[in-house]
């Protein structure tokens, strides 16, 4: 488990591309980082700064779209969001499934509103604000047994 702090959304974007050149380093092909926190919390923040270091610019909140496929330098990028749907069949109802088969990394906010959706072998990243400042968060993330990655 990784503890970071928060002081701004840049912070929140670093930390989000310290994962991301974690993972090209490590060269994963494949992986699912199920992104919690509250409205505003910055998920996306976080999504734009981990698709930075995969040579990815402009992200944007895929809350009306769902979902948001970015080509990097070395893989696709799939940002969704599922705070607008309903249950898992208006997921899997957009070809949800498909994307999981396919190489590439998925970043998806509002997991907790579909939790049966997120694999086994998920990262998870939960932001939380703080008590000692609007602005801070806290940023905990969790890897899987089967992933050998170091922060």
């Amino acid at each position: 488990m990784n503890f970071y702090f928060s002081h701004a959304p840049e912070d929140t974007e670093k930390i989000g591309r310290t994962l991301g050149l974690a993972l090209k380093k490590a060269n994963v092909r494949q992986a699912f980082i199920a992104l919690r926190g509250e409205m505003g919390v910055g998920k996306t923040a976080f999504t734009r700064g981990f698709a930075d270091a995969f040579a990815v610019s402009s992200v944007r909140s895929p809350t009306y779209t769902v979902v948001n496929e970015y080509r990097g330098d070395t893989l696709s990028i799939f940002h969704f969001d599922l705070y607008r749907l309903e249950d898992e069949d208006d997921l899997y109802s957009i070809g949800f499934d498909d994307y999981l088969a396919r190489e590439g990394l998925i970043l998806c906010e509002w997991t907790e509103k579909i939790p049966e959706i997120v694999p086994n072998d998920a990262i998870s990243v939960l932001i939380r604000r703080t008590k000692a400042c609007e602005n801070d968060r806290e940023i905990e993330i969790l890897f899987p047994d089967s992933l050998d990655i170091s922060l």
